[in-house]
């Protein structure tokens, strides 16, 4: 690690980026790095060629804008995770206190992590159709200033009472699969609310795989119990949801709206996913 870009999401953790943004300067400066400052709307007009590590003080929002850019390059990134969710940091151990994360900028510490490519879009946590979507979509970002990641759980039950299936038909492992389902997760990262449930037994960013989730039920009360197994870790396909492991998969589709990484998408054709395997240098435990 020598020559560093620091990508700033001021906005992220209600400002507290700004905070944190001295202190990785501070650990930058101490390892004699030569360090350049840029806030994440200036991301994309920037040139990347002279630096070898990418540091994101920021949430998924943040880490889903600059993934694109160093897929398959020798770049590593470093997350100071400072957002609502902060799952990929979640996932990698890193932890949320600013001063312990930046422990984890350690060159031992580098792994090479899988992605998904979602169309032409690329994820490094999760692509969601349904329920999913809809809590990511439509929680009022006044709500998430608020109470932070508690505002998906209270969407989460709100929108659970009135559940809606959907037909999908879907190809993968050279299977056909026609289903009313009220949710689709497929999931490079399956780990939800931080770290406290994954929709995947299995679910592993180094594994070449992708885990995707499809929930069948629309009763409420049918719903929760669901919940409650996937909590508890009893997860089996059954005539609730499905679970399976797959490395391409294809949904039929007209239109729909969906979210990759926490950001809202719009789809217009059949939705195409396969993994990248071993695409992303980062900094994790």
């Amino acid at each position: 690690m020598k020559n560093v870009l620091v990508i700033n999401n001021q906005n992220a953790g209600r400002k507290k980026a700004i905070k944190y943004k001295k202190l990785v300067l501070q650990f930058l400066l101490r390892k004699n790095c030569s360090v350049k400052t840029i806030e994440i709307n200036d991301f994309q007009h920037t040139s990347l060629d002279n630096f070898d590590t990418i540091i994101a003080i920021g949430g998924d929002g943040t880490i889903n804008s600059i993934i694109p850019r160093i897929i398959n390059t020798d770049k590593t990134l470093g997350i100071i995770p400072c957002g609502t969710a902060n799952l990929l940091a979640a996932k990698l151990k890193i932890p949320m206190d600013p001063k312990k994360a930046i422990k984890i900028l350690d060159d031992t510490n580098i792994k090479t992590i899988d992605t998904l490519k979602v169309q032409d879009n690329f994820s490094v946590l999760r692509f969601g159709l349904g329920y999913d979507s809809d809590i990511i979509n439509k929680t009022p970002q006044s709500l998430k200033n608020k109470f932070g990641y508690f505002a998906y759980v209270l969407i989460g039950i709100l929108f659970a009472l009135r559940l809606k299936q959907k037909s999908y038909t879907i190809y993968f492992n050279n299977k056909k699969l026609s289903i009313l389902a009220t949710c689709i997760i497929v999931a490079n990262a399956g780990n939800m609310y931080k770290n406290l449930i994954s929709i995947s037994n299995n679910c592993n960013l180094e594994d070449g795989k992708f885990d995707v989730f499809i929930l069948k039920v629309k009763n409420p009360i049918t719903f929760f119990i669901e919940f409650l197994e996937i909590i508890f870790n009893y997860k089996n396909s059954n005539s609730k949801a499905m679970y399976f492991q797959t490395e391409e998969l294809l949904i039929k589709n007209d239109f729909s709206t969906g979210h990759i990484d926490g950001e809202k998408q719009k789809f217009k054709d059949d939705i195409k996913i396969n993994i990248v395997p071993k695409s992303v240098k980062i900094f994790g435990k």
